[in-house]
């Protein structure tokens, strides 16, 4: 059997403003084409489906789409839901998906309970564990535990390490309750320690912990993970394939993939890692903003997702405006001056004492530009506070 492992499609999901969708259906329907190409027999998506709880009917709309045309190029999908999209909404329908072969695994109190898939060497078990959080999972986890074989009882610890060890628990009882040469997969939207981070993952600690062993999985043939963005390999056996856009410029130098892996009869047979498409690549430069405007070396950078942080001594004005004339996918713009902000930062009540109206405005505006107003500036200035001293007059 083959399988794709994909994840964090976030669908819906803007970057600094900008609209994704196009680009994200771009993307994942070519997934359709992998899946005849290489002959995939299903396809699993380990959490964030979705970017948020509530999705626009955009994103549902595109989601539909991406998911028939992976259906109809012959895959079943097998789908669990992460810590951004709602296990609920998600799992709406959930009987009656399975029956066109879209397996929905939403429900933690049945996360024991596999989608059973057949190859030539007998049923593949797909356990979905949609993303925990502790406390609910863990009153979920106990209110079930007398009719669940392999549960605990009362589960007391706290935290992503301990309901995870439960429902894998759980899984291992099933997995050892079937027939003997039964193969497994597991899905889970999970952070697990040696995994790397980037900026786009929103935190699920709790109490200051949220990494999990990799060793909870140790049942499993092959462990699907979702949550972090970057394509990583934890051990042969657990991996993250990670979001198949850049969701941040902390992924720029990511190289956005898939893992393709087989089984045979005896389990994992092999892991290989296919490249995505980049729609539309992501940089950073630094300077100063004459620099960026003119400079030919820049010049490739016209069509990326940009990032600029300015250098020049006093904070240019109308900045991005004027940065979005050569490059117009600038996105995301920092100030900080080559020789740094040398002022030490004052309490409120340090700043202002004894001073005057128009020294505080003179240093506002020096704060923030890193210069004094010019003459012209000093007359608006001037101009503002007669306005305001006129209205508490009257």
């Amino acid at each position: 059997m083959r399988v794709l492992h994909t994840s964090d499609w976030h669908v819906g999901r803007t970057f600094h403003g900008r609209d994704l969708l196009a680009d994200q259906e771009s993307v994942l329907s070519g997934l359709a084409d992998l899946v005849t190409d290489e002959r995939v027999d299903v396809v699993v998506i380990s959490g964030d489906l979705y970017d948020r709880a509530v999705p626009s009917g955009e994103a549902v709309e595109v989601c539909v789409r991406v998911l028939g045309k992976l259906r109809a190029a012959g895959a079943h999908i097998v789908v669990t839901p992460g810590n951004h999209d709602s296990a609920a909404r998600v799992g709406a329908f959930a009987d009656f998906a399975a029956a066109g072969g879209l397996h929905l695994c939403t429900r933690t109190s049945r996360l024991h309970d596999p989608v059973l898939i057949d190859d030539e060497h007998g049923p593949v078990a797909f356990y979905g564990i949609p993303y925990l959080e502790p406390d609910p999972a863990r009153h979920v986890l106990n209110s079930t535990a007398e009719r669940v074989p392999g549960a605990t009882g009362s589960l007391r610890a706290r935290g992503h390490a301990a309901v995870l060890g439960e429902a894998m628990n759980r899984i291992g009882a099933d997995l050892s309750a079937r027939p003997e040469g039964t193969r497994s997969v597991v899905l889970a939207h999970a952070f697990v320690t040696g995994g790397e981070a980037s900026q786009s993952e929103r935190t699920i600690s709790v109490g200051g912990v949220e990494q999990v062993p990799g060793s909870v999985f140790d049942a499993a043939d092959y462990v699907a993970l979702g949550h972090l963005h970057g394509p990583q390999r934890i051990g042969e056996h657990l991996r993250y394939s990670g979001s198949p856009l850049a969701y941040s410029f902390s992924e720029a130098d990511q190289r956005k993939s898939v893992w393709l892996l087989d089984l045979d009869a005896a389990g994992l047979a092999g892991v290989e890692r296919r490249e995505l498409p980049v729609p539309r690549a992501l940089a950073t430069v630094c300077g100063r903003l004459e620099d960026l405007l003119n400079e030919p070396e820049y010049e490739a950078l016209r069509d990326c997702y940009l990032s600029a942080t300015l250098t020049d001594e006093v904070r240019p004005l109308d900045a991005m405006r004027q940065l979005q004339r050569r490059f117009p996918h600038a996105v995301h713009l920092e100030w900080q001056p080559e020789e740094g902000r040398a002022t030490a930062p004052l309490r409120y009540s340090e700043a202002v004492r004894g001073r005057d109206d128009r020294e505080l405005t003179d240093g506002f505006v020096a704060d923030c530009r890193g210069a004094p107003p010019s003459e012209s500036e000093r007359e608006l200035l001037d101009e503002a506070l007669r306005a305001i001293r006129t209205a508490e007059d009257s």
